[in-house]
């Protein structure tokens, strides 16, 4: 389970926000609303280990993050407006590199499979500079095929998609909540995600 209470985010002397908690559970999904500039991405990274809070506390599975005993980072799966992608490899060989600085592994075929479901079967050996943006992101998107953590924070994971891929996008979470992962995204169109879901606003 994530906790987060009493949370609060300064930036450049400016609270950005104060005050947040909730809860996510096994199988539960988050999504967090809010205009821009209200502090999404700041929580996103908070929540991830990323970035310091000014107050309030992030818990997983009961151990506070930042304490020796809290695994957060090895149980989590991270996906941010960078998409962390290597121009120079092509997608194939970005998706077991980002296996490897997550300690997990996967073989070829795997990748080559999930990129293939995302329509990048054709595009799996090309060097990911000459990707568009929105195949850039449907390659980081395929992590959600590949990658096990039961946590995923996803940080606008339908921008630059159309609309197929936005509804494969969120079966990709839906069969991550029916496993009983845990999913907390930021989203600034409807997007209906089935299971236990419900909003969070940041904001006025």
């Amino acid at each position: 389970m994530l906790s987060v209470s009493n949370l609060s985010c300064v930036r450049a002397d400016q609270t950005l926000f104060s005050g947040v908690g909730f809860e996510l559970a096994p199988g539960e999904c988050l999504h967090l609303e809010g205009g821009n500039g209200v502090g999404k991405t700041s929580l996103l990274r908070i929540l991830a280990g990323f970035s310091p809070a000014a107050q309030g506390e992030v818990r997983w599975q009961g151990e506070l993050l930042g304490s020796s005993a809290c695994r957060l980072s090895q149980d989590l799966l991270y996906l941010g407006h960078q998409l962390a992608l290597k121009e120079e490899l092509n997608a194939v060989e970005n998706l077991q590199a980002g296996a490897a600085i997550a300690g997990t592994s996967f073989a070829r075929e795997a990748a080559l499979a999930a990129l293939q479901r995302l329509g990048l079967g054709s595009r799996a050996a090309l060097p990911v500079r000459v990707l568009s943006q929105g195949q850039k992101r449907r390659v980081a998107l395929a992590r959600l095929v590949l990658q096990t953590q039961p946590l995923w924070l996803l940080d606008e994971p339908f921008v630059a998609l159309d609309g197929p891929a936005q509804s494969l996008v969120a079966g990709f979470m839906e069969a991550h909540l029916a496993r009983g992962g845990m999913v907390l995204f930021t989203s600034h169109q409807p997007v209906n995600i089935g299971g236990r879901s419900c909003s969070y606003r940041l904001g006025a």
